[in-house]
């Protein structure tokens, strides 16, 4: 089995932030955003993800989203504007000039790319994992949630769901401060503007993972999508190898 070496480099975006984008493979590009607390590393190349994708001839580029990983974590709230993740994708596009392209994400990577579309993005193909309807179109829900989780670390139950995102944070070194940050650029995609993204779409959830609402009601709102599910729930399945193959299958088809 081939195996494929990750370059690591930096660009500035649109306010100034330093961010990282890894890369693997050649080929056509596909952009790949990461979930909330986690980073490129995590999400898409400690389980073979990427290398799943750039066995089929495939550039895959994954950046660290602002205030995960290798990319600077501000604290400054004036870092965090509405839709600042989804300025950053746009700037990561521009920077490395793609034209044809694809884009895809899990979870809050899911969410913006949704955003990315909403604003004028125009790759080829869409991935949404992790993401279900409502995930998109009411984006307060999980950001409460998330908010609770920050303000109130070391206070969850044991083997609640807030005790393990806690958990996972601790795993990835996360800055919580600058998280926090991340939660005030939510914003909802209306269903009026999913109807507008035509392009061919992969839906992509775990059979346990309704965090985000509903994947189903997602592929069906969309004018061109398709749904497969995975094993796992929304922490889970994103370390099962079924995942990757899912999104790799759909980019070679």
């Amino acid at each position: 089995m081939a195996t494929y070496p990750t370059e690591t480099h930096r660009f500035e975006s649109f306010d100034g932030t330093q961010l990282a984008w890894h890369e693997m493979g050649e080929g056509r590009a596909v952009v790949l955003l990461h979930g909330f607390f986690s980073d490129a590393k995590t999400n898409w190349i400690r389980y073979g993800h990427a290398a799943a994708i750039a066995r089929r001839g495939f550039r895959v580029v994954m950046p660290d989203l602002r205030a995960h990983g290798e990319s600077d974590k501000p604290h400054d709230p004036a870092a965090f504007p509405r839709d600042a993740l989804t300025r950053d994708g746009h700037a990561l596009v521009a920077h490395l000039g793609l034209t044809d392209y694809d884009l895809g994400g899990y979870s809050l990577g899911a969410r913006t790319t949704s955003r990315m579309l909403a604003t004028g993005a125009t790759p080829r193909r869409v991935i949404f994992s992790g993401m279900g309807l409502e995930g998109l179109v009411d984006t307060g829900r999980r950001a409460g949630h998330f908010r609770y989780i920050l303000t109130h670390l070391g206070q969850h139950p044991r083997g609640t769901p807030e005790w393990l995102a806690e958990a996972f944070l601790k795993t990835t070194g996360g800055d919580a401060q600058a998280l926090l940050g991340i939660l005030d650029t939510f914003a909802d995609t209306p269903r009026m503007t999913l109807d507008t993204f035509a392009q061919p779409t992969l839906v992509v959830c775990g059979a346990e993972d309704f965090d985000n609402g509903s994947a189903v009601a997602l592929a069906e709102a969309l004018p061109d999508a398709r749904y497969v599910e995975v094993p796992g729930g929304h922490m889970s399945s994103v370390v099962k190898p079924e995942l990757g193959q899912a999104m790799a299958d759909f980019l070679a088809a």
